[in-house]
């Protein structure tokens, strides 16, 4: 269907306030732009309360920030959640609106992970932190009011690549049980390009310059794109992974990608509930301040969640 009056109407301003770069845009201009995206995000929930504390990574302390939403049980089921931004941007803080609103929607104790970006910290370094922190709640999950056996894993964009990843490599992994794993507009694939990634390659939120870049500052010379851990899609080996929910958008580069990676989960035998936004552009979840679809989704994704841990 065509691109929805108020994304199209949204895009519009964004291109007005920023018009095309000619050259690769800066790490601080990626890391700016996407705080000023997030300024977009209404999605108050004002029952959720909140605690930060730090866990202990393979680099270092790692900051994270719980979140509580009124009314959870003494022992409540978890959600992780890993930020967007192309794995060189975004924070506890761009993502915190969002955060808070799915902890509201989705009734679980939500822990938002702050993991070491590029260009700063290259590949793996934010794949180990986000394994690592998933362990660590895993472990610490009474400590903090969270239901160990009803553990859901998700991110929105690049934070959904390390969801994934998360889900993937914990399939292999005894002791480690996840109820399920939720994929908003996630990048699963950098080892090759889609019909959506080039249709959309130019004035659609996220462009062919960013994700270039992104991917250049995040991994070293030598990584092979088709790792799945790099590129979750490529992984051969899914049996056995949890139930999945993945939304994705019809004009989000990304599309194909997170449309390809439900179908191969159907037919490794995975649970999916996929839904494709018709009209809708990356990151579309994280815009209630101009997209009525924002607050919609983040109720599916609620209802989803509810379902899939028994809330």
């Amino acid at each position: 269907m065509p691109l929805d009056p108020l994304a199209k109407r949204l895009l519009t301003m964004m291109a007005a306030a920023a018009p095309q770069a000619r050259s690769r845009p800066s790490v601080e201009a990626r890391r700016q732009s996407l705080a000023k995206l997030m300024q977009f995000a209404r999605a108050e929930a004002p029952d959720v309360t909140t605690s930060d504390g730090t866990l202990t990574g393979p680099g270092g302390e790692l900051p994270y920030r719980l979140y509580t939403p009124a009314g959870a049980a003494e022992l409540a089921p978890g959600f992780v959640f890993f930020h967007g931004g192309g794995l060189v941007a975004g924070s506890i803080a761009t993502h915190d609106r969002i955060a808070a609103a799915l902890a509201h929607a989705t009734g679980c104790r939500l822990v938002s992970v702050e993991y070491r970006l590029a260009p700063e910290h290259r590949f793996p370094a934010a794949v180990d932190d986000a394994i690592a922190a998933t362990e660590w709640v895993a472990r610490e999950a009474a400590s903090l009011g969270i239901d160990a056996d009803r553990l859901v894993i998700g991110g929105d964009s690049a934070g959904a690549t390390l969801a994934a990843v998360v889900c993937q490599e914990a399939a292999q992994t005894a002791g480690l049980s996840i109820a399920a794993q939720c994929l908003i507009c996630p990048v699963l694939d950098f080892e090759e390009t889609s019909p959506s990634r080039e249709a959309f390659a130019e004035g659609h939120l996220i462009d062919r310059a960013t994700i270039e870049a992104d991917l250049s500052d995040y991994l070293p010379g030598g990584v092979d794109t088709a790792d799945p851990r790099v590129s979750p899609l490529r992984a051969t080996r899914l049996t056995g992974l949890p139930p999945a929910i993945i939304h994705t958008a019809e004009y989000d580069p990304m599309r194909d990608e997170g449309n390809a990676y439900a179908r191969k989960l159907l037919a490794a035998g995975v649970a999916v509930e996929h839904v494709c936004h018709d009209g809708m552009v990356h990151n579309f979840h994280a815009m209630g301040a101009i997209l009525p679809q924002a607050q919609l989704v983040l109720s599916q994704i609620g209802e989803q969640v509810r379902r899939a841990v028994k809330a």
